[in-house]
């Protein structure tokens, strides 16, 4: 091995060491189901319940239909929020944590020698297990009542890799503005909601206005949604040009997140 490689092996083990960080997924994981009668079977039984209330409401109650086709049936369309809600859950759950990351662990600030950025990643590890067992569940619904497996879901762990990386830069920014702003955890609620429903998640894409398209159709959570569920639900396969400005816009995000934290962590232990 290379002087080169060696030193940056070093680096990038020490600015994000594995087996720290896979520790705390675990132990998180753990700890949510930690001393209840079922314990991790909520991961499986959680997404059930979900693809059974969204069936209900939309399918039975409203009756509502995918993108206004007669031809889409119950199942379908309950499947199709589900993919749609699953990927968008991904980055709601890390986004809703995030302004109390490093507040909630004033004694892991006080360590100097502690990677508090791992923080952020620690929570999109916890989501991703999450995220993983509900396409999990939708890919068993998918085979035995939708219209079956199509091989473009095998490309769902690509496709969400722009939103994981815009996911941990807004997290970084966000853990990182709620030592200094505590406001910002009051915010977050409202407007994680509004996002619910500004993302295609219960329409396609192509309802919005035509103004709004272009940036609905780059933004890391609404790509992710609707290539997601075109691969899982239709079996299309996603556009390289739009990937690629996904990932970059992903990329751009996880950056400046990544230094907004880094400038601005020297201050966390006078602030705690």
């Amino acid at each position: 091995m290379s002087e080169r490689a060696t030193s940056k092996d070093f680096v990038v083990s020490n600015a994000f060491p594995g087996s720290i960080t896979y520790q705390l997924i675990v132990r998180e994981i753990e700890s949510r189901y930690r001393g209840s009668v079922l314990g991790v079977l909520w991961s499986f039984l959680t997404p059930l319940f979900m693809l059974a209330i969204f069936t209900f409401v939309f399918a039975v109650v409203f009756r509502a239909r995918w993108g206004g086709s007669t031809e889409t049936s119950l199942t379908e369309y309950a499947l199709i929020l589900f993919a749609g809600l699953t990927a968008f859950s991904l980055f709601s759950e890390v986004f809703g944590r995030a302004p109390m990351l490093v507040t909630s662990q004033p004694n892991l600030v006080k360590k100097v020698v502690f990677p508090l950025h791992v923080l952020a990643v620690v929570a999109l590890g916890s989501a991703l297990f999450q995220a993983g067992i509900s396409f999990a569940v939708l890919i068993a619904f998918q085979v035995t009542i939708g219209s079956g497996f199509h091989w473009p879901t095998l490309l769902v762990p690509f496709l969400i890799v722009p939103l994981c990386l815009f996911t941990l830069g807004v997290a970084w920014f966000l853990s990182s503005l709620g030592v200094y702003v505590r406001d910002v955890g009051q915010i977050i609620p409202p407007v994680v909601t509004a996002l619910m429903f500004l993302s295609p998640i219960f329409y396609p894409v192509t309802a919005l206005p035509e103004w709004i398209r272009p940036v609905a159709s780059y933004s890391p959570i609404a790509y992710s949604v609707e290539t997601v569920r075109d691969a899982m639900i239709f079996g299309r396969l996603p556009e390289v040009v739009s990937y690629l400005v996904a990932l970059a816009g992903g990329l751009a995000v996880a950056g400046l997140g990544f230094a907004f934290f880094q400038k601005t962590r020297k201050g966390f232990a006078d602030v705690l």
